[in-house]
């Protein structure tokens, strides 16, 4: 078919492309090729210079070698070998000491060199006794000359040199005759050879195999760029490495005339070629942005999810997106056209859409931010929709319609009906939550006053039960208990409306309160309990302490709850050290003077390490009788009073648990 064939103009950007790819390619390539072949010759070079170099070292100490074994040993005398060793070192400046030894390494003679003081005086000659003794031992052994391992050697002005040691075997007979052993100075090794042809112009250096630089020569450095070469120095007893490092500048662009020529003709190819494709691209140019505007609107019409319709002045659809005919259920062929009333508009309605209509067709602008109406789909069924209209306005400034954008609101609907639902069942949770934890807290906290109550009505009973005509006036202990009796309901009532209180979320009343008053109305209970439980109950609060502010029942309840723990924590057969000890004292440390803190320690069995994490947790206990909220409450209660409820091992066993109240202030009176 006519329309599988490939369009010409849409194949001629790919050849142009595809040719001017390759082209650039090959000139990339061509000036690549050029400077790795300039690389690759500086390198060769530097790699034989390298080489000569080592050759001409090894020359240069085979000679002295040769040079040694002529100086005059024996019926000359030492005066004619001192005077040919001083000339052999004004010859070669890298010798730098010449010595004579015997078969066992005793020193008979040695010469310095005249160019630098004796380079011996401060490293001692104990170092290059060791070293030149290994070096005769293997020159013995091969019969010729050894070199030693190079070692430093500081001088007196601070700096020093690297030296090499050469050791001669000398015969007398054919039985061994001495040594001569002469002292290299590396650096003065690198300078003479500096001065050589194959090393002109190069930074030389000797490093041992590891890269440990032992002497180098170095030059001004005139490029960006360094090559490297690196060649073994083999020599008998001791290895160097000799290195040539060369600067140079990076190779420039175009690095010989070969590579600017074929780059000046592939950048004369290239003008042309853009040239030839100018003129193609003028006339495809009204083309593609036609059809780039025509694929842009396209590509809109099928990613929106708002409707899109477009009329005219008289009413007519003149344009529908897909997503509006998917909203009302009518396909595009049977809005186009349509007129005055529209086939989504609900019959009921039809009579006020048309007023509308007038109205905006009359010239009066719609609200900006859109009005709600209701539409009908294709099946019948209702849906809200939010419209949002503007003028439709041509290239000549002229309005030729109307353009108006359609949101389904449905959904949106639904949504706000299900949160206002679920914002009353969430109140009402709310509330049955609250009435729970109120009740929840009473429970617990009501059941020491009222234990109390029970406890004193209890003997009360027996002291009646007891009592004889000849038995003394038993009106005092009644009236204490009755006393007590009061006092703890109208504790019940304190307890009630502060949890009624804490559980609503209330500022409590709060009032300078002494830490010792605080126990002193406790007191009481805990040794009620603690004679049932036949533990010794110690208090220990500091003198002078200043009031604390809080709200006294709760923090009451805080301690009656914390000594109630830590006796039952008691209440086992193993212990039979029962004590409970209440200390109250300030906090020490610096910025801690604003504090007083409480202390409840026991002598139990300690609290287990998997009950620690969660042992703050409400409704958690490891009692068979306990709720799970005292030491909940309690960390609640002491937070809520900008304290802290913490707690640690006891020594040697046990638990403390410790919480610490703020000092009142006082304020001081104001300036009238």
């Amino acid at each position: 078919m006519q329309g599988d064939r490939p369009n010409p103009m849409q194949r001629r950007p790919l050849l142009w492309t595809a040719l001017v790819l390759l082209v650039v390619a090959l000139l990339a390539m061509l000036v690549w090729l050029a400077g790795r072949y300039e690389l690759s010759q500086i390198q060769s070079r530097l790699e034989r210079d390298a080489a000569d170099a080592v050759t001409d070292v090894q020359a240069t100490l085979a000679r002295n070698a040769q040079s040694l074994l002529g100086l005059p040993v024996g019926e000359a005398g030492p005066g004619a070998w001192t005077d040919e060793a001083r000339a052999m070192l004004r010859q070669n400046r890298e010798l730098v000491r010449i010595e004579r030894r015997d078969s066992a390494m005793k020193l008979l003679d040695h010469v310095d060199t005249p160019y630098r003081p004796p380079v011996f005086d401060r490293l001692g000659h104990d170092v290059a006794q060791a070293e030149a003794a290994q070096a005769c031992a293997a020159a013995r052994r091969l019969s010729g000359p050894a070199y030693t391992s190079s070692f430093f050697a500081p001088s007196v002005d601070g700096l020093g040199v690297e030296i090499m040691s050469l050791c001669v075997p000398l015969e007398a007979a054919g039985r061994p005759g001495g040594y001569l052993v002469a002292s290299y100075s590396l650096h003065e090794v690198l300078g003479s050879l500096a001065a050589g042809p194959h090393t002109r112009g190069y930074e030389l250096a000797f490093t041992e195999g590891d890269g440990t630089r032992l002497a180098m020569r170095v030059l001004p450095r005139r490029g960006n760029r360094v090559f490297t070469a690196q060649h073994l120095l083999d020599l008998p007893g001791a290895n160097l490495v000799l290195r040539l490092d060369s600067w140079r500048g990076t190779p420039d662009l175009f690095p010989n005339v070969l590579t600017a020529l074929v780059a000046t003709m592939s950048m004369g190819l290239l003008s042309v070629m853009a040239l030839l494709g100018k003129d193609a691209r003028r006339r495809l140019k009204a083309e593609r942005d036609l059809a780039d505007a025509l694929a842009f609107r396209k590509a809109m019409e099928d990613s929106l999810v708002t409707g899109l319709r477009a009329r005219d002045l008289q009413g007519r659809i003149t344009y529908v997106n897909p997503a509006f005919c998917l909203m009302v259920g009518f396909s595009a062929e049977e809005l186009l056209g349509h007129g005055i009333p529209a086939p989504y508009w609900p019959p009921e309605f039809v009579g006020e859409y048309q007023q509308r209509q007038a109205i905006r067709m009359a010239g009066n602008l719609p609200p900006r931010e859109g009005y709600e109406s209701v539409f009908m789909r294709k099946d019948g069924t209702r849906f809200p929709v939010l419209i949002i209209e503007a003028p439709l306005i041509n290239a000549q400034g002229r309005q030729t319609g109307w353009m108006s954008a359609f949101l389904d609101i449905s959904e949106q609907r639904r949504v706000e009906e299900l949160s206002r639902t679920s914002q009353d069942r969430l109140q009402a949770t709310a509330r049955l939550a609250t009435v729970g934890e109120m009740a929840s807290l009473l429970s617990h906290e009501l059941n020491q006053p009222l234990a109390a109550i029970s406890s004193y009505a209890t003997g009360s009973l027996n002291l009646l039960q007891q009592a004889s005509p000849t038995a003394p006036d038993l009106s005092v202990d009644m009236a204490l208990a009755m006393q007590r009796i009061a006092q703890q309901a109208e504790r019940a009532g304190k307890v009630i409306k502060s949890v009624h209180d804490f559980v609503r979320r209330r500022d409590q009343a709060r009032a300078p309160i002494a830490p010792r008053a605080l126990l002193d109305d406790i007191l009481p209970l805990i040794n009620l309990q603690a004679r049932k439980l036949s533990v010794r109950v110690e208090i220990e609060v500091e003198s002078d302490l200043p009031p604390v502010i809080c709200d006294g029942t709760m923090v009451e309840q805080v301690l009656l709850n914390l000594a109630r723990n830590a006796m039952q924590a008691m209440d086992h057969g193993a212990i039979t050290d029962r004590l409970l000890r209440i200390q109250v004292a300030r906090v020490r440390g610096a910025g801690a003077a604003h504090w007083i803190e409480f202390r409840v320690a026991d002598r139990g069995l300690g609290i287990a390490p998997t009950v620690e994490p969660q042992l703050f947790t409400p409704f958690f206990t490891t009692k068979d009788e306990g709720m799970g909220l005292g030491l909940s409450l309690c960390r609640t209660v002491v937070e809520q009073h900008g304290g802290a409820l913490v707690f640690e091992p006891n020594v040697p066993q046990g638990t403390v648990f410790t919480f610490t109240l703020p000092v009142a202030r006082v304020e001081s009176p104001q300036a009238a």
